[in-house]
Protein backbone atom coordinates (compact mmCIF):
# COMPACT_ATOMS: atom_id res chain seq x y z
CA UNK A 1 0.00 0.00 0.00
CA UNK A 2 1.27 3.45 -0.87
CA UNK A 3 2.80 5.45 1.95
CA UNK A 4 0.83 8.53 2.93
CA UNK A 5 2.51 11.75 1.88
CA UNK A 6 1.10 15.13 2.99
CA UNK A 7 0.00 17.10 -0.01
CA UNK A 8 -0.06 14.02 -2.23
CA UNK A 9 -2.94 11.87 -3.37
CA UNK A 10 -6.13 12.73 -5.22
CA UNK A 11 -7.42 16.26 -5.65
CA UNK A 12 -10.81 17.64 -6.72
CA UNK A 13 -9.37 18.63 -10.09
CA UNK A 14 -8.87 14.93 -10.86
CA UNK A 15 -12.65 14.54 -11.13
CA UNK A 16 -13.36 17.51 -13.39
CA UNK A 17 -14.51 17.07 -16.96
CA UNK A 18 -16.68 14.41 -18.54
CA UNK A 19 -13.94 11.76 -18.95
CA UNK A 20 -11.60 10.34 -16.35
CA UNK A 21 -9.34 7.29 -16.32
CA UNK A 22 -9.11 6.35 -12.66
CA UNK A 23 -6.56 3.95 -11.20
CA UNK A 24 -7.50 3.22 -7.57
CA UNK A 25 -5.34 1.03 -5.39
CA UNK A 26 -8.38 -1.19 -4.79
CA UNK A 27 -11.58 -1.43 -6.81
CA UNK A 28 -14.65 -2.98 -5.18
CA UNK A 29 -16.22 -5.05 -7.96
CA UNK A 30 -19.30 -7.30 -7.66
CA UNK A 31 -16.99 -10.29 -7.13
CA UNK A 32 -14.95 -8.53 -4.47
CA UNK A 33 -11.95 -6.22 -4.05
CA UNK A 34 -9.53 -6.14 -6.98
CA UNK A 35 -6.05 -4.66 -7.38
CA UNK A 36 -4.39 -3.39 -10.51
CA UNK A 37 -7.66 -2.34 -12.18
CA UNK A 38 -8.77 0.89 -13.77
CA UNK A 39 -12.14 2.42 -14.65
CA UNK A 40 -13.03 4.73 -17.48
CA UNK A 41 -15.76 7.25 -16.62
CA UNK A 42 -17.31 8.97 -19.61
CA UNK A 43 -20.55 10.92 -19.79
CA UNK A 44 -21.51 10.09 -16.22
CA UNK A 45 -21.21 6.31 -16.65
CA UNK A 46 -18.63 3.56 -16.29
CA UNK A 47 -17.59 2.83 -19.87
CA UNK A 48 -14.72 0.40 -19.34
CA UNK A 49 -13.28 -1.62 -16.45
CA UNK A 50 -10.20 -3.79 -16.64
CA UNK A 51 -6.49 -4.22 -16.02
CA UNK A 52 -4.90 -0.82 -15.55
CA UNK A 53 -2.15 -1.35 -18.09
CA UNK A 54 -4.64 -2.34 -20.78
CA UNK A 55 -6.98 0.62 -20.20
CA UNK A 56 -4.09 3.10 -20.06
CA UNK A 57 -2.75 1.77 -23.38
CA UNK A 58 -6.22 1.89 -24.93
CA UNK A 59 -6.71 5.57 -24.05
CA UNK A 60 -3.41 7.36 -24.77
CA UNK A 61 -5.15 10.73 -24.89
CA UNK A 62 -6.28 10.54 -21.26
CA UNK A 63 -4.01 11.30 -18.34
CA UNK A 64 -4.41 8.42 -15.85
CA UNK A 65 -5.37 9.53 -12.35
CA UNK A 66 -3.52 7.44 -9.77
CA UNK A 67 -5.48 6.98 -6.58
CA UNK A 68 -2.86 5.25 -4.46
CA UNK A 69 -3.99 4.27 -1.00
CA UNK A 70 -7.67 4.59 -1.92
CA UNK A 71 -10.61 2.29 -2.52
CA UNK A 72 -13.11 3.06 -5.25
CA UNK A 73 -16.44 1.48 -4.28
CA UNK A 74 -20.12 1.83 -5.17
CA UNK A 75 -22.03 4.51 -3.31
CA UNK A 76 -24.49 3.36 -0.69
CA UNK A 77 -28.16 3.28 -1.67
CA UNK A 78 -30.67 4.26 1.04
CA UNK A 79 -33.79 2.23 0.30
CA UNK A 80 -36.02 4.08 2.77
CA UNK A 81 -35.83 7.73 3.83
CA UNK A 82 -38.08 10.59 4.87
CA UNK A 83 -36.32 13.69 3.58
CA UNK A 84 -38.77 16.18 5.08
CA UNK A 85 -38.26 14.89 8.61
CA UNK A 86 -34.66 16.03 9.04
CA UNK A 87 -35.57 18.89 11.41
CA UNK A 88 -36.99 16.43 13.95
CA UNK A 89 -34.54 13.52 14.17
CA UNK A 90 -33.62 14.14 17.80
CA UNK A 91 -37.28 14.68 18.69
CA UNK A 92 -37.84 10.95 18.13
CA UNK A 93 -35.38 9.79 20.78
CA UNK A 94 -36.95 7.81 23.61
CA UNK A 95 -40.45 7.91 22.13
CA UNK A 96 -42.98 5.05 21.84
CA UNK A 97 -42.84 3.08 18.61
CA UNK A 98 -45.58 4.70 16.51
CA UNK A 99 -44.04 8.15 16.56
CA UNK A 100 -45.45 9.05 13.15
CA UNK A 101 -48.64 10.12 14.88
CA UNK A 102 -47.04 12.29 17.56
CA UNK A 103 -43.85 13.50 15.88
CA UNK A 104 -43.69 13.07 12.11
CA UNK A 105 -47.19 14.02 11.01
CA UNK A 106 -47.27 17.25 13.07
CA UNK A 107 -43.72 18.10 11.99
CA UNK A 108 -44.38 17.65 8.28
CA UNK A 109 -47.72 19.46 8.47
CA UNK A 110 -45.83 22.48 9.84
CA UNK A 111 -43.62 22.72 6.75
CA UNK A 112 -44.14 25.15 3.89
CA UNK A 113 -42.52 25.06 0.45
CA UNK A 114 -39.29 26.74 1.56
CA UNK A 115 -38.79 24.78 4.78
CA UNK A 116 -39.62 21.48 3.04
CA UNK A 117 -37.00 22.28 0.41
CA UNK A 118 -34.50 23.20 3.12
CA UNK A 119 -35.22 20.00 5.07
CA UNK A 120 -34.75 17.85 1.97
CA UNK A 121 -31.51 19.54 0.97
CA UNK A 122 -30.16 19.21 4.51
CA UNK A 123 -31.04 15.50 4.54
CA UNK A 124 -29.44 15.07 1.11
CA UNK A 125 -26.23 16.72 2.29
CA UNK A 126 -26.12 14.48 5.35
CA UNK A 127 -26.68 11.43 3.15
CA UNK A 128 -23.89 12.40 0.78
CA UNK A 129 -21.56 12.96 3.72
CA UNK A 130 -22.37 9.43 4.84
CA UNK A 131 -21.54 7.91 1.47
CA UNK A 132 -25.05 7.59 0.01
CA UNK A 133 -25.29 8.38 -3.67
CA UNK A 134 -29.00 7.43 -3.87
CA UNK A 135 -31.88 7.95 -1.45
CA UNK A 136 -35.49 6.78 -1.69
CA UNK A 137 -37.96 9.24 -0.22
CA UNK A 138 -41.08 7.39 0.94
CA UNK A 139 -43.37 10.37 0.46
CA UNK A 140 -44.03 13.49 2.48
CA UNK A 141 -47.17 14.51 4.35
CA UNK A 142 -46.15 18.16 4.09
CA UNK A 143 -48.81 20.31 2.37
CA UNK A 144 -46.44 21.15 -0.47
CA UNK A 145 -45.71 20.15 -4.03
CA UNK A 146 -43.05 17.40 -3.98
CA UNK A 147 -41.14 19.61 -6.38
CA UNK A 148 -39.72 21.24 -3.24
CA UNK A 149 -38.15 17.92 -2.24
CA UNK A 150 -36.87 17.33 -5.76
CA UNK A 151 -35.33 20.78 -5.82
CA UNK A 152 -33.42 20.11 -2.61
CA UNK A 153 -32.02 16.76 -3.71
CA UNK A 154 -31.20 17.92 -7.21
CA UNK A 155 -29.28 20.93 -5.96
CA UNK A 156 -27.37 18.73 -3.52
CA UNK A 157 -26.57 16.35 -6.37
CA UNK A 158 -27.89 13.08 -4.97
CA UNK A 159 -29.91 10.52 -6.92
CA UNK A 160 -33.45 10.35 -5.53
CA UNK A 161 -36.33 7.90 -5.88
CA UNK A 162 -39.05 10.46 -5.21
CA UNK A 163 -42.44 9.29 -4.01
CA UNK A 164 -45.76 11.00 -4.01
CA UNK A 165 -48.35 9.74 -1.54
CA UNK A 166 -51.49 8.94 -3.52
CA UNK A 167 -53.80 7.49 -0.86
CA UNK A 168 -56.61 9.64 -2.29
CA UNK A 169 -56.32 7.80 -5.59
CA UNK A 170 -55.31 10.88 -7.59
CA UNK A 171 -52.10 12.41 -8.92
CA UNK A 172 -50.19 9.21 -9.65
CA UNK A 173 -49.92 9.34 -13.46
CA UNK A 174 -49.04 13.02 -13.40
CA UNK A 175 -46.24 12.46 -10.89
CA UNK A 176 -44.75 9.56 -12.86
CA UNK A 177 -44.85 11.53 -16.11
CA UNK A 178 -43.44 14.68 -14.53
CA UNK A 179 -40.07 13.14 -13.73
CA UNK A 180 -39.83 10.60 -16.54
CA UNK A 181 -36.33 10.67 -17.99
CA UNK A 182 -34.86 12.99 -15.34
CA UNK A 183 -31.14 12.22 -14.77
CA UNK A 184 -31.36 12.24 -10.96
CA UNK A 185 -35.06 12.08 -9.99
CA UNK A 186 -36.76 8.69 -10.37
CA UNK A 187 -40.50 8.87 -9.68
CA UNK A 188 -42.28 6.48 -7.34
CA UNK A 189 -45.72 6.28 -5.74
CA UNK A 190 -46.53 5.65 -2.10
CA UNK A 191 -49.29 4.59 0.24
CA UNK A 192 -48.01 5.38 3.72
CA UNK A 193 -49.63 2.28 5.27
CA UNK A 194 -52.24 -0.06 3.73
CA UNK A 195 -54.94 1.18 6.11
CA UNK A 196 -54.63 4.68 4.62
CA UNK A 197 -56.32 3.82 1.33
CA UNK A 198 -59.19 1.67 0.04
CA UNK A 199 -58.22 -1.66 -1.49
CA UNK A 200 -59.17 -0.50 -4.98
CA UNK A 201 -56.87 2.54 -4.72
CA UNK A 202 -53.93 0.43 -3.55
CA UNK A 203 -54.48 -2.08 -6.37
CA UNK A 204 -54.81 0.68 -8.96
CA UNK A 205 -51.62 2.32 -7.70
CA UNK A 206 -49.73 -0.98 -7.74
CA UNK A 207 -50.83 -1.63 -11.31
CA UNK A 208 -49.80 1.86 -12.33
CA UNK A 209 -46.32 1.35 -10.86
CA UNK A 210 -45.95 -2.05 -12.49
CA UNK A 211 -46.85 -0.59 -15.89
CA UNK A 212 -44.50 2.39 -15.47
CA UNK A 213 -41.55 0.42 -14.12
CA UNK A 214 -41.71 2.36 -10.85
CA UNK A 215 -41.95 1.12 -7.28
CA UNK A 216 -44.88 1.35 -4.90
CA UNK A 217 -43.54 2.23 -1.45
CA UNK A 218 -45.58 1.20 1.58
CA UNK A 219 -44.86 0.65 5.28
CA UNK A 220 -45.78 -2.93 6.20
CA UNK A 221 -45.75 -5.01 9.39
CA UNK A 222 -43.63 -2.45 11.21
CA UNK A 223 -45.40 -2.21 14.57
CA UNK A 224 -47.62 -4.53 16.56
CA UNK A 225 -50.31 -1.85 16.78
CA UNK A 226 -50.49 -1.52 13.00
CA UNK A 227 -50.68 -5.29 12.53
CA UNK A 228 -53.55 -5.50 15.01
CA UNK A 229 -55.38 -2.55 13.40
CA UNK A 230 -55.17 -4.33 10.07
CA UNK A 231 -56.49 -7.58 11.53
CA UNK A 232 -59.45 -5.75 13.03
CA UNK A 233 -60.23 -3.65 9.95
CA UNK A 234 -59.72 -6.09 7.05
CA UNK A 235 -59.20 -9.43 8.76
CA UNK A 236 -55.63 -9.80 7.50
CA UNK A 237 -52.15 -8.63 8.45
CA UNK A 238 -50.84 -5.74 6.29
CA UNK A 239 -48.62 -7.82 4.03
CA UNK A 240 -51.30 -10.47 3.60
CA UNK A 241 -53.82 -7.76 2.77
CA UNK A 242 -51.59 -6.40 0.00
CA UNK A 243 -51.27 -9.88 -1.43
CA UNK A 244 -54.99 -10.57 -1.17
CA UNK A 245 -55.87 -7.49 -3.22
CA UNK A 246 -53.20 -8.18 -5.83
CA UNK A 247 -50.83 -5.38 -4.88
CA UNK A 248 -47.80 -7.46 -3.93
CA UNK A 249 -45.27 -7.98 -6.69
CA UNK A 250 -41.79 -7.09 -8.01
CA UNK A 251 -42.86 -3.44 -8.15
CA UNK A 252 -43.70 -3.36 -4.41
CA UNK A 253 -41.21 -2.09 -1.83
CA UNK A 254 -42.35 -2.76 1.73
CA UNK A 255 -40.61 -0.74 4.41
CA UNK A 256 -39.51 -2.33 7.71
CA UNK A 257 -41.37 -5.69 7.69
CA UNK A 258 -40.06 -6.39 11.19
CA UNK A 259 -43.00 -8.63 12.13
CA UNK A 260 -43.13 -11.37 9.50
CA UNK A 261 -44.57 -14.83 9.87
CA UNK A 262 -42.94 -17.74 7.97
CA UNK A 263 -45.89 -17.69 5.59
CA UNK A 264 -45.31 -13.99 4.89
CA UNK A 265 -41.65 -14.61 4.12
CA UNK A 266 -42.80 -17.21 1.62
CA UNK A 267 -45.23 -14.68 0.11
CA UNK A 268 -42.41 -12.21 -0.42
CA UNK A 269 -40.20 -14.81 -2.06
CA UNK A 270 -43.00 -16.08 -4.31
CA UNK A 271 -44.19 -12.65 -5.47
CA UNK A 272 -40.75 -11.05 -5.91
CA UNK A 273 -41.68 -8.12 -3.69
CA UNK A 274 -38.81 -6.25 -2.04
CA UNK A 275 -38.23 -5.15 1.54
CA UNK A 276 -36.25 -2.30 3.05
CA UNK A 277 -34.35 -3.55 6.10
CA UNK A 278 -34.00 -0.57 8.46
CA UNK A 279 -31.94 -1.71 11.45
CA UNK A 280 -31.31 1.68 13.05
CA UNK A 281 -35.04 2.43 12.98
CA UNK A 282 -35.65 -0.89 14.74
CA UNK A 283 -33.21 0.07 17.48
CA UNK A 284 -34.60 3.58 17.90
CA UNK A 285 -38.33 2.95 17.87
CA UNK A 286 -39.21 -0.51 16.66
CA UNK A 287 -41.09 -3.55 17.87
CA UNK A 288 -38.75 -6.01 16.18
CA UNK A 289 -35.81 -6.60 13.85
CA UNK A 290 -36.46 -7.84 10.32
CA UNK A 291 -34.98 -11.30 9.78
CA UNK A 292 -32.62 -10.11 7.07
CA UNK A 293 -30.39 -13.18 6.96
CA UNK A 294 -33.50 -15.36 6.71
CA UNK A 295 -34.82 -13.16 3.91
CA UNK A 296 -31.52 -13.59 2.07
CA UNK A 297 -31.58 -17.36 2.52
CA UNK A 298 -35.16 -17.54 1.24
CA UNK A 299 -34.36 -15.47 -1.84
CA UNK A 300 -36.34 -12.42 -0.77
CA UNK A 301 -35.15 -9.18 -2.35
CA UNK A 302 -34.14 -6.59 0.22
CA UNK A 303 -32.23 -3.37 0.46
CA UNK A 304 -31.13 -1.34 3.46
CA UNK A 305 -32.59 1.97 4.60
CA UNK A 306 -31.98 4.59 7.23
CA UNK A 307 -35.63 5.63 7.71
CA UNK A 308 -34.16 9.10 8.13
CA UNK A 309 -32.42 8.16 11.38
CA UNK A 310 -28.86 9.08 10.42
CA UNK A 311 -27.30 9.40 7.01
CA UNK A 312 -24.21 7.27 7.49
CA UNK A 313 -23.68 4.28 5.21
CA UNK A 314 -20.88 2.64 7.17
CA UNK A 315 -22.80 2.88 10.44
CA UNK A 316 -25.87 1.49 8.66
CA UNK A 317 -24.16 -1.70 7.52
CA UNK A 318 -22.52 -2.09 10.92
CA UNK A 319 -25.95 -1.72 12.56
CA UNK A 320 -27.46 -4.16 10.07
CA UNK A 321 -24.98 -6.90 10.91
CA UNK A 322 -25.05 -6.16 14.64
CA UNK A 323 -28.85 -6.25 14.82
CA UNK A 324 -28.93 -9.65 13.14
CA UNK A 325 -26.25 -10.96 15.47
CA UNK A 326 -28.03 -9.77 18.63
CA UNK A 327 -31.57 -10.65 17.55
CA UNK A 328 -30.93 -14.00 15.86
CA UNK A 329 -27.31 -15.02 15.33
CA UNK A 330 -26.27 -15.38 18.94
CA UNK A 331 -29.25 -17.58 19.80
CA UNK A 332 -28.60 -19.74 16.73
CA UNK A 333 -24.85 -19.97 17.17
CA UNK A 334 -24.35 -18.19 13.84
CA UNK A 335 -20.96 -16.51 14.13
CA UNK A 336 -21.01 -15.29 10.53
CA UNK A 337 -24.41 -13.54 10.19
CA UNK A 338 -23.96 -12.96 6.48
CA UNK A 339 -20.32 -11.84 6.67
CA UNK A 340 -19.10 -8.57 5.18
CA UNK A 341 -20.10 -9.36 1.61
CA UNK A 342 -23.83 -9.70 2.33
CA UNK A 343 -24.13 -6.33 4.03
CA UNK A 344 -22.14 -4.44 1.42
CA UNK A 345 -24.17 -6.01 -1.38
CA UNK A 346 -27.51 -5.27 0.25
CA UNK A 347 -26.55 -1.67 0.99
CA UNK A 348 -25.49 -1.06 -2.62
CA UNK A 349 -26.52 -3.31 -5.53
CA UNK A 350 -29.40 -5.08 -3.76
CA UNK A 351 -30.77 -1.76 -2.48
CA UNK A 352 -30.67 -0.40 -6.01
CA UNK A 353 -32.53 -3.50 -7.21
CA UNK A 354 -35.19 -3.07 -4.51
CA UNK A 355 -35.76 0.47 -5.79
CA UNK A 356 -36.08 -0.63 -9.41
CA UNK A 357 -32.68 0.91 -10.21
CA UNK A 358 -30.69 -2.29 -10.59
CA UNK A 359 -29.83 -1.41 -14.19
CA UNK A 360 -28.90 2.15 -13.24
CA UNK A 361 -26.66 2.13 -10.18
CA UNK A 362 -25.33 0.14 -7.22
CA UNK A 363 -22.26 -1.49 -8.77
CA UNK A 364 -18.98 -0.66 -10.42
CA UNK A 365 -20.03 -2.13 -13.75
CA UNK A 366 -19.88 -1.10 -17.40
CA UNK A 367 -22.95 0.86 -18.45
CA UNK A 368 -24.05 1.82 -14.97
CA UNK A 369 -23.99 5.33 -13.56
CA UNK A 370 -20.69 6.48 -12.15
CA UNK A 371 -22.04 6.73 -8.59
CA UNK A 372 -19.08 5.95 -6.36
CA UNK A 373 -17.05 6.72 -3.26
CA UNK A 374 -13.33 7.21 -2.90
CA UNK A 375 -12.34 5.83 0.49
CA UNK A 376 -8.95 6.44 2.14
CA UNK A 377 -7.40 3.12 3.17
CA UNK A 378 -4.31 4.70 4.75
CA UNK A 379 -5.73 4.65 8.26
CA UNK A 380 -4.99 2.61 11.39
CA UNK A 381 -8.53 1.19 11.43
CA UNK A 382 -7.86 -0.77 8.23
CA UNK A 383 -4.20 -1.59 8.81
CA UNK A 384 -3.22 -4.37 8.41
CA UNK A 385 -5.98 -5.49 6.06
CA UNK A 386 -6.98 -9.13 5.67
CA UNK A 387 -10.63 -9.15 4.55
CA UNK A 388 -11.59 -5.72 3.26
CA UNK A 389 -15.32 -6.38 2.98
CA UNK A 390 -15.59 -7.42 6.61
CA UNK A 391 -13.40 -4.48 7.60
CA UNK A 392 -15.57 -1.99 5.74
CA UNK A 393 -18.62 -3.25 7.64
CA UNK A 394 -17.07 -3.21 11.10
CA UNK A 395 -14.19 -0.77 11.03
CA UNK A 396 -14.63 1.86 8.33
CA UNK A 397 -16.30 5.22 8.92
CA UNK A 398 -17.46 8.19 6.90
CA UNK A 399 -14.42 10.26 7.88
CA UNK A 400 -12.45 8.12 5.43
CA UNK A 401 -14.63 9.16 2.47
CA UNK A 402 -12.48 11.51 0.39
CA UNK A 403 -14.89 11.94 -2.51
CA UNK A 404 -18.53 11.26 -3.38
CA UNK A 405 -19.34 11.15 -7.09
CA UNK A 406 -22.86 10.89 -8.55
CA UNK A 407 -23.42 10.57 -12.26
CA UNK A 408 -19.73 11.16 -12.86
CA UNK A 409 -19.80 14.53 -11.11
CA UNK A 410 -17.92 15.30 -7.90
CA UNK A 411 -20.58 16.11 -5.31
CA UNK A 412 -18.56 16.09 -2.08
CA UNK A 413 -14.90 16.49 -1.28
CA UNK A 414 -13.91 15.48 2.26
CA UNK A 415 -17.44 16.00 3.50
CA UNK A 416 -18.39 19.26 1.80
CA UNK A 417 -19.67 20.23 -1.65
CA UNK A 418 -17.06 21.86 -3.88
CA UNK A 419 -19.55 23.92 -5.89
CA UNK A 420 -22.08 25.27 -3.38
CA UNK A 421 -22.02 26.54 0.21
CA UNK A 422 -22.74 23.59 2.48
CA UNK A 423 -21.93 25.35 5.78
CA UNK A 424 -24.36 28.14 4.86
CA UNK A 425 -27.12 25.57 4.37
CA UNK A 426 -26.38 24.06 7.79
CA UNK A 427 -26.45 27.49 9.43
CA UNK A 428 -29.77 28.28 7.79
CA UNK A 429 -31.28 24.95 8.85
CA UNK A 430 -30.11 25.55 12.42
CA UNK A 431 -32.29 28.66 12.44
CA UNK A 432 -35.33 27.43 10.51
CA UNK A 433 -35.55 23.92 11.98
CA UNK A 434 -36.42 24.94 15.55
CA UNK A 435 -39.05 27.36 14.20
CA UNK A 436 -40.76 24.48 12.38
CA UNK A 437 -40.63 22.30 15.50
CA UNK A 438 -42.23 25.07 17.55
CA UNK A 439 -45.04 25.43 15.02
CA UNK A 440 -45.59 21.68 15.01
CA UNK A 441 -46.37 21.50 18.76
CA UNK A 442 -45.04 17.96 19.00
CA UNK A 443 -46.56 15.58 21.54
CA UNK A 444 -43.46 14.11 23.15
CA UNK A 445 -43.64 11.53 25.90
CA UNK A 446 -41.26 12.34 28.74
CA UNK A 447 -41.25 9.37 31.12
CA UNK A 448 -38.03 10.43 32.87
Amino acid sequence: MAKYQPGGGPRPAHFHGTRQLLLPEVLLLPDGPAHGRAVLVDGGKFRAIGPAERLVAAHPGLEPVRLDGHLLMPGFVDAHHHLTQSFGKAQSFGQPSEIFKTIWEPLEHALDEESAYLSAKLAALEALRGGFTTVADAGTRAPVDVRAVARGTEEAGIRCVLSKIVSSGTGGPEHLARWDGHPLIHPSLAIAVPEDAPAEVIKKTADLCAEAGAVLQVHVNEHLASVERSLKSVGRRPLGHLHHIGALGPHTLGAHATLLTPAEVRLLADTGAAISYNPVASAWKGNGVAQATMLAAMGVRFGMGTDGTRGDGFRLIDAGETAQRLAYGMAEGDSVCGAGRLWLEHATARSADALGLGKVTGQIAVGKAADFLLVDLRVPELTPSYDLRWELVRLANRDQIAAVVVGGKLRLWHGWPPDWDGPALVARAAKVGPEVVRRAKLQRVEPV
